[in-house]
């Protein structure tokens, strides 16, 4: 299976379970993969930011792509190989698509500061992983602190023949995507999937503004299936009531340095993962932090029935 720019959907970030002393836990990696099939995602993405990937071992990272691509059955893989030197980059997306992934996600290093240096950094990357390796530009400046404008993105775009998909993560990136529908209906860019991320924070607009879907975690992937899937069908108000449901817990997951520490607590309470362990260094939930994701669940389930944990 190959990436291609018609890739649409909800592709969840996965989160890499740990047990508490830093060991990988392979059967919660096991169930993980299971829920997000049993739910309808439409494919994953591994070895993300929030999938912890610098703190893991070659090996590892390799396993868990196996693992994704076994249990998913027939869904596209997507693999983060961010890395910075091409060596390392070329490696691992040459072991990934071996395993059977369908394309690779790239940020790009903090240290470009012109659009040149951006345009030229994913060429020499596109040329790195080969011709035939589908790629996913990751636009997170709050992140990389790399600012790409949509000009920039349609020529990344053009002057790549196996750039797939744009993981939309700008804030505030409604303007962008609009952008580069907008060329896109004119004819001076060709077709791109654009899925959206931040935590879901701007899904039911993003949506509205173009976006084919979403590439983010979030503790209920099943809320953002839901919302693509209405939005796409023109149950607007449906769309928004379900996303405004969550949206307490979403801006409460979305905290600098705690975010990943309450999805996998809320991942854990929902019995997917068996710890809300990350490997260190990583933050933790203090009690009183618990207590607040708890109330959170309590007021979305009365809503969501799926948050009666």
């Amino acid at each position: 299976m190959s990436l291609t720019p018609s890739a649409a959907g909800v592709f969840p970030i996965a989160p890499t379970p740990f047990a508490p002393d830093g060991a990988i836990d392979w059967a919660s990696v096991d169930r993980l993969f299971d829920f997000y099939a049993r739910i309808g995602a439409d494919g994953v993405t591994v070895l993300g930011i929030l999938g912890e990937a610098p703190k893991l071992e070659p090996q590892e990272s390799l396993a868990i792509v196996k693992r994704a691509v076994a249990i998913m059955g027939d869904k596209p893989i997507i693999v983060g190989v961010s890395a910075p030197g091409f060596a390392a980059m070329r490696a691992l997306a040459r072991e990934a698509m071996e395993a059977g992934a369908a394309g690779v996600m790239i940020a790009p290093p903090g240290n470009l500061r012109t659009d040149d240096q951006i345009v030229a950094y994913y060429a020499q990357a596109a040329e790195a992983i080969g011709p035939d390796t589908p790629f996913v530009v990751q636009d997170y400046p709050l992140m990389t602190s790399v600012q790409m404008t949509a000009g920039v993105i349609r020529r990344i775009v053009t002057d790549n023949a196996n750039c797939a998909m744009l993981k939309a993560e700008d804030w505030p990136g409604l303007e962008k995507i609009s952008t580069l529908r907008k060329w896109q209906a004119e004819g001076s860019l060709k077709p791109l999937s654009i899925l959206t991320a931040n935590g879901g924070l701007f899904l039911d607009f993003e949506m509205e503004r173009g976006a084919d879907g979403s590439n983010t975690g979030y503790a209920f992937p099943e809320m953002l299936i839901d919302v693509v899937r209405w939005s796409k069908a023109g149950a607007r108000d449906r769309a928004h009531d379900l996303f405004d449901a969550h949206l307490p817990l979403l801006r409460y997951e979305q905290q600098l340095g705690v975010g990943l520490a309450v999805r996998k607590y809320v991942l854990m309470k929902r019995g997917i993962l068996t710890h809300e362990a990350q490997r260190k260094p990583g933050a933790a939930l203090s009690a009183t932090a618990k207590g607040e994701v708890d109330y959170l669940l309590a007021r979305l389930a009365r809503l969501d029935s799926r948050a009666a944990l």
